[in-house]
């Protein structure tokens, strides 16, 4: 039945051999990856507007240079990773870059903060797609958290049925969104040249306004910096795109920021001419599409494929997550099940994993995007200047061919990353603060694990002096609960091993019951030595472990290794093990960590 569901839900499992089928092309790659960063141009704008609408609407006239200066960083950032995918063309992003230029701890800081920001890029795109949803049926506002959490499920579920048919979905609302928006652009732009816009909607640019600060301005540049949150995604995905992947990838990340640029620059603009001002319960995009179409089918139109492309955006947290994990995971620093493949070829765990946190998360802050915003844009920019600066160290120390000109592109990505995450700290202090507690906790987790995988590694080594202790025989402890078929097949089979001895162990918790079960046992198994033992406080564990304690002890004596033999009979049909086989599991579990016993399951299938 499970396996049945699995199957329907994820698809028959692909052969291993069919990995290069699960490559993308360009197309399909901008869609899963460029998802995020496309998407911002639905809330990046909105974060200026409400920055500045805390001076009034007089101001909003400074969103036009706010953005000029968002898009030098975007072309800063572009150019930097562009480099990044051709000096690292088998990915890891900034984790890499870092790690390799900066040092262990750098690299670690970049990996967590990427690995949390992932987490965030899917709590936040399906929480501003809620939203958007909500927009155009405000019935539906007081559901956002549960509609966020089904939106998680389904890209989850797509996400494990493999990379390139998740992709061949999700590439049809990405590009009708960018479609969506180059029409209002252009009706809008259209409206405004040819005077249909009332010029009283807007101050003038220039305008004094009383009030503005140098302060309020880096903090409306930081918050539309958030717009530039996944232009890193590609960097890390080269492994999923189609040979030659580096130069695929590099392509694939210039057509993404020609169309953030021009999409952002488009909303900015139209928002200033109209006017516009944030709302709570409407978006910015919501407002300029309303006031372009009216609620036409174009409105809808662009509100449904804004709610799709936010809410699908997550995607490329699902792409880059999984990848990022096994970069950490080869490393040693995050566990071993992050490198394994799925049935569907990709790294199941980490998208199953990536799913269940952004749920938490999204529960935690009730959906509310513009709570998690702040957070989710410092910890892209941390790894922006982390990468960036190893970009730097790297062409000075290698001195390549025309590396200087390489030099002067990310210093000036370093710097002004470095700028705008100073910004963050100083003027949303109170929002990203949590930044400077999970990283610092997020990097000792990582050295533990790392610490734990090389002692266990020295511990597995055959080269150690270590010698393995000499096995003379078994003593073989079954316990028993009844005379059964059950019982008779793990007592035949510990009868049949050479060198062993069988001690049969019966915990009764009343005295006449006791007695009656031996006399029961000498008839039955008279050559089997049996011990019973009286459970004053009903447990079965407390005794057993003691027994088994003692045992072992005079056994280490003789060079003998005790074993515990479970009996377990195993149903027919799988939910029938939820009625049987709890004393078992119990007993197994406690007795795995006794260092020197053996336990072990003897299976019995029962017929019905």
């Amino acid at each position: 039945m499970i396996s049945s569901l699995k199957r329907l839900l994820i698809g028959r499992p692909l052969k291993s051999d069919q990995l290069g089928e699960q490559k993308l092309n360009k197309t399909k790659a901008l869609a899963i990856l460029s998802s995020d960063a496309l998407s911002s141009v639905a809330y990046g704008p909105e974060q200026i507007l409400i920055v500045l609408v805390t001076i009034g609407a007089v101001a909003f006239w400074y969103s036009i240079p706010i953005a000029i200066g968002v898009l030098l960083l975007l072309t800063a950032l572009i150019l930097s990773y562009r480099q990044i995918i051709y000096a690292y063309p088998h990915g890891g992003g900034a984790y890499v870059v870092s790690k390799t230029n900066l040092g262990v701890n750098p690299g670690l800081v970049a990996g967590g903060s990427l690995l949390v920001d992932y987490i965030l890029t899917v709590a936040v795109s399906v929480s501003a797609g809620t939203d958007a949803i909500t927009s155009a049926f405000p019935a539906l506002h007081d559901f956002n958290v549960e509609i966020a959490i089904v939106f998680v499920i389904f890209l989850t579920i797509l996400n494990l049925r493999g990379v390139t048919e998740s992709a061949s979905i999700l590439a049809y609302p990405v590009y009708l969104f960018v479609l969506a928006l180059f029409i209002l652009i252009g009706v809008g732009l259209f409206n405004v040249v040819t005077g249909q816009v009332p010029p009283e909607l807007h101050t003038p640019i220039g305008t004094p306004v009383a009030g503005i600060s140098l302060f309020l301005l880096l903090k409306a540049f930081a918050s539309g910096s958030s717009a530039l949150t996944g232009v890193e995604a590609i960097s890390n995905a080269i492994p999923n795109f189609k040979d030659p992947a580096p130069k695929n990838a590099a392509r694939t990340l210039m057509l993404m920021g020609a169309l953030l640029a021009i999409l952002l620059s488009g909303i900015v603009v139209l928002a200033y001419y109209y006017g516009i001002t944030p709302k709570a319960e409407e978006t910015v995009v919501s407002q300029i599409a309303n006031q372009t179409f009216g609620r036409t089918f174009m409105y809808f139109f662009v509100q449904g494929t804004t709610a799709l492309i936010l809410i699908l955006a997550a995607n490329t947290g699902y792409s880059a997550f999984p990848l990022l994990a096994v970069n950490l995971a080869n490393d040693k620093f995050i566990p071993r099940m992050f490198t394994l493949r799925g049935d569907r070829l990709g790294y199941s765990n980490g998208i199953i994993i990536l799913g269940f946190a952004s749920i938490l998360l999204i529960i935690t802050f009730h959906g509310h995007t513009e709570n998690l915003i702040p957070l989710y844009a410092v910890g892209v920019f941390i790894p922006f200047t982390l990468s960036q600066t190893g970009m730097m160290v790297k062409w000075i120390r290698e001195k390549p061919a025309g590396w200087v000109p390489k030099l002067v592109i990310n210093t000036a990505g370093a710097l002004i990353s470095f700028i705008v995450t100073l910004m963050f700290f100083i003027t949303k202090f109170t929002q990203v603060w949590p930044v400077l507690v999970f990283i610092p906790v997020i990097v000792l987790l990582f050295h533990k694990i790392r610490k734990h995988y090389d002692a266990i590694a020295d511990q597995l080594r055959v080269t150690t002096c270590e010698a393995a202790l000499p096995i003379e025989g078994n003593v073989i402890i079954v316990p028993v609960a009844g005379i059964t078929h059950v019982v008779e097949n793990s007592i035949t089979y510990a009868k049949s091993l050479s060198a062993s001895q069988v001690i049969a162990v019966y915990v009764a918790f009343d005295r006449e019951e006791e007695k009656r079960f031996e006399e029961k046992w000498k008839q039955w198994q008279p050559d089997v030595r049996l011990v019973t033992l009286h459970s004053h406080y009903r447990s079965i564990i407390h005794p057993l472990t003691k027994f088994v304690d003692t045992v072992e002890h005079k056994a280490s004596e003789s060079n003998y290794r005790v074993t515990v033999l479970i009996p377990q009979f195993i149903p027919k049909k799988g939910w029938h093990n939820i009625l049987h086989n709890q004393s078992s599991l119990l007993i197994r579990s406690f007795l795995l960590y006794k260092k020197n016993v053996i336990v072990s399951t003897l299976p019995y299938h029962l017929k019905h």
